[in-house]
């Protein structure tokens, strides 16, 4: 990180009058932290942290789901709409929404998705009996990725 834009963050933080900051940006942290009192200079301490490996992500789209379930044609693909963790159920002592061989209604909640620390509930679209699951609970899921099959 220039040492620059270092500056222009001490600078921020006596203009908003704060006590601490933290930044992590390409692999480098910056923690600035001034001592009691305005008088006082603000230590600085900086350490450049290794990049990690990016981890290889299959990114799926809508065309690739609906080409996966070409060979059934009258079996539907519910996707996910965001990337997140997929929960099968509202809590882990309580019951899966849906299950393999269970009929659903259009509205009828099939799984939580957890972004950000908001859970979305993701709800059935169409009417009809899951005919499969392809993701596990408590798994990362991508945007995109098929998450139930219906008939």
């Amino acid at each position: 990180m220039e040492l620059n834009k270092i500056r222009a963050l001490a600078e921020l933080m006596n203009e908003q009058n704060l006590e601490e900051l933290q930044l992590q940006e390409h692999g480098a942290e910056v923690f600035l932290k001034r001592p009691f009192g305005k008088a006082a200079a603000a230590t600085v301490s900086y350490q450049e942290t290794p990049m990690q490996e990016p981890q290889q992500v299959k990114e799926y789209t809508s065309e690739q789901a609906t080409s996966e379930q070409a060979d059934d044609p009258a079996a539907a693909t519910v996707i996910a709409p965001m990337v997140g963790v997929f929960y099968t159920s509202p809590s882990p002592d309580e019951p899966p929404f849906v299950t393999e061989g269970q009929t659903v209604n259009v509205g009828d909640v099939l799984c939580i998705i957890e972004a950000m620390k908001l859970m979305n509930e993701i709800v059935a679209e169409q009417s009809g009996t899951i005919t499969q699951c392809f993701a596990q609970n408590g798994q990362l899921v991508e945007y995109g990725q098929k998450l139930f099959q219906m008939r």
